[in-house]
């Protein structure tokens, strides 16, 4: 439904945008950069686009048509909080902005807030009652709101209007079907197909509905001919293994799972029912390795753990059976059926106590369910003993079929990171990624004493190469014994210890600079950093999870689940002192921030980022490891709109964690 949606926003959007240059006092400005703004977002270029409106809404806020256009690049971007923030903006300059309502109604259904996009497409069609638009964006969000009758109602305006668009008569067709009234569901499909011969969703559609009522024939037919019209529409490929797989035909639908894969190397719920076929077929081993990708994509997926346990019983691997059986029984403790097996794994490996326990485990929770039940469906007592080796839909939540609390155990922000710590390291000239806009003249007046053109605070790993940086320090070594024991030459000999892993050197470097000049705020701020690089360096090692690479910040570490604790209060503590000898550092206020967040201090990071912010209003990277604090704190609306934020001051990386938690709230 999403896809439908922007489609109908791109068709849309550029046609209104044109229309829409104010006339002012800046207006040649204006006009120009409304013009580059536009040519962004035709080209699909939404970042440079936002760069663009932001230096338009910095001459003229009043700009409302700047702040739609930057709504409509968010929106593009999966910044849907940053995209309503824009549309209401827009909304508050101009109260009759018709597209502006209709956009953030589009957006907040999105969000699934139906409730306020109902309101807004109200307000919509009260402005103009006569534009079709507002009416099929409004059955679309009916229809997700599960509103089946008013959503048909919508459709059925929109396509007095417009009848040339199929997607029109496709979720016309899902509401009639959702109503189960086949029938109608059939004739809007057949309508769809018609209209759009080349549009594969008709097909796929009507075809998801004859393999439903098990009409194999008619469904393959259909998904033929979508695949006719869309070779890289993976849904097609998908539908139709599902047909091969009920026909008895296993061959034809790994092919088909294959080609899947190929569009999609990622796809969990492809990987998942290609592992139950090669199951059936004998194919164990194989099955095992498409298992394991599930376990990598969908770690929280029960039924992942319970049938690739039974494979390895298959292949005689008991051990790691009964690994998997107890992995299905820590997500979802009440799983009759793992317990079962689980116990007769136990009996083969000669431990009949523990078989007794889970036998006695599985009986009490199946009386359990039995005494619950009103009637004599058992359908409680199915769910949890019944054979899960029946290939899932593509509407399916890969979250264990009927287990799909369990989906979501844990915080879901595993892949979060914090952006690194800010230090005085050494980059190649003219190659940062990103310009600092903020200045800071006692920053300025230390790189100068320095006289190092090498020499940058910042947050991005040295591009340097390693013998490079092996060579430097050893000039810096031979100044030292040729009797140059300055501070600013220990200050540099420091960063170039640090950079090749030599922490304790490197810490004990500063300490005796920071002897020479115990009043420069910045030795204290990169020997912080050092100590925490080394904290972070020995808890690589010691964990065996670890990946292979080891991050060189231990920002990067916020959400690994190790029982053990590091304590960073050395690094802090020179971050104090940072901050006493120079108030105004806001990069000793985000390292600092970043340290607590990883000792669990979460609104004391808080604090420390939004001092930062106040320091520098456009420090992108404190608000985007804001944005992440709060959603760990469990904030996700307000964290989003800093992510939102960083995102409009350059930080790319806040977009994927945005399209992260969009999809995490579509699902």
């Amino acid at each position: 439904m999403r896809n439908i949606i922007k489609r109908l926003l791109h068709t849309l959007i550029l046609v209104t945008a044109l229309l829409t240059v104010s006339r002012s006092h800046a207006q040649y400005n204006r006009e120009y950069f409304f013009w580059v703004g536009r040519t962004c977002m035709m080209n699909n270029n939404y970042q440079e686009a936002i760069r663009t409106l932001n230096t338009l809404l910095r001459f003229d806020e009043e700009a409302f048509e700047g702040y739609f256009l930057r709504g409509i690049a968010k929106y593009n971007l999966d910044d849907l909080i940053g995209a309503e923030d824009d549309f209401t903006t827009a909304i508050r300059l101009n109260p009759v902005y018709t597209q502006a309502f209709t956009y953030r109604a589009i957006t907040r259904s999105r969000l699934g807030n139906y409730d306020d996009a109902l309101q807004d497409f109200r307000e919509a069609i009260d402005l103009r009652p006569d534009l079709p638009g507002p009416y099929y964006s409004r059955g679309v969000t009916r229809l997700l709101n599960q509103q089946f009758k008013e959503a048909i109602s919508d459709f059925d305006k929109f396509i007095r209007q417009e009848d040339k668009v199929a997607d029109a008569y496709i979720c016309r067709g899902l509401s009639y079907l959702n109503l189960k009234d086949t029938t109608a569901a059939y004739q809007n499909f057949d309508r769809a197909i018609r209209t759009n011969r080349e549009n594969p969703n008709g097909y796929n559609r009507r075809g998801a509905l004859y393999m439903e009522q098990k009409r194999y024939v008619e469904a393959e037919q259909d998904f033929d001919m979508a695949i006719k019209c869309d070779s890289n529409y993976l849904l097609s490929f998908f539908n139709r293994a599902l047909v091969y797989s009920s026909t008895h035909r296993p061959m034809k639908a790994l092919s088909d799972f294959d080609h899947v894969i190929r569009l999609d190397s990622t796809s969990s719920l492809t990987y998942f029912n290609r592992a139950m076929l090669r199951t059936q077929i004998g194919d164990y081993n194989r099955a095992l390795e498409d298992y394991d990708k599930v376990a990598l994509y969908s770690p929280n997926n029960v039924l992942v753990y319970y049938n690739r346990a039974g494979v390895h019983a298959q292949l005689g691997s008991l051990h790691k059976a009964l690994k998997d059986y107890t992995s299905a029984i820590e997500l979802y403790p009440d799983f009759a059926n793992a317990y079962i097996y689980r116990g007769r794994i136990k009996m083969y490996l000669n431990d009949p106590k523990g078989a007794r326990r889970d036998e006695e485990t599985a009986r009490r929770k199946i009386a359990e369910y039995r005494s619950r039940l009103s009637d004599s469906t058992y359908s409680i007592y199915a769910d949890t003993t019944q054979h899960f080796d029946r290939l899932l839909s593509f509407d399916s939540k890969l979250a264990g079929g009927g287990f799909e609390r369990i989906g979501n155990r844990g915080s879901s922000g595993e892949e979060m990171r914090l952006l690194p710590l800010f230090k005085f390291t050494l980059l190649k000239p003219d190659t940062l990624p990103r310009v600092e806009s903020y200045h800071q003249q006692r920053v300025e007046d230390f790189k100068r004493r320095i006289g190092n053109r090498r020499m940058s605070l910042s947050c991005h790993v040295t591009n340097i190469e390693a013998d490079s940086l092996v060579m430097l320090d050893k000039e810096y070594l031979r100044a030292v014994k040729e009797g140059d024991e300055s501070w600013e030459m220990l200050f540099q000999r420091g960063i170039t210890q640090s950079l090749i892993k030599q922490f304790t050197n490197s810490v004990n470097t500063y300490t005796a600079a920071i002897e020479l000049n115990p009043s420069n705020p910045f030795l204290y701020l990169n020997r912080s950093t050092t100590r925490a690089e080394m904290i972070d360096f020995i808890s690589s090692i010691d964990n065996s999870y670890q990946r292979i690479t080891i991050d060189s910040d231990p920002a990067n570490r916020l959400h690994n689940h190790t029982k053990r604790t590091y304590s960073y209060d050395e690094a802090i503590a020179d971050l104090n002192k940072a901050v006493k000898l120079f108030p105004s550092f806001a990069q000793a206020y985000y390292n600092r921030a970043n340290l607590r967040a990883l000792s669990g201090a979460l609104p004391e990071a808080f604090e420390d980022y939004t001092r930062a912010i106040e320091l520098n209003p456009s420090f992108g990277e404190a608000y985007y490891n804001r944005g992440v604090v709060q959603i760990f704190m469990k904030d996700t609306r307000k964290g989003c709109l800093d992510l939102s934020k960083a995102g409009e001051l350059g930080i790319t990386e806040a977009y994927d964690l945005l399209k992260v938690h969009t999809r995490k709230d579509e699902q």
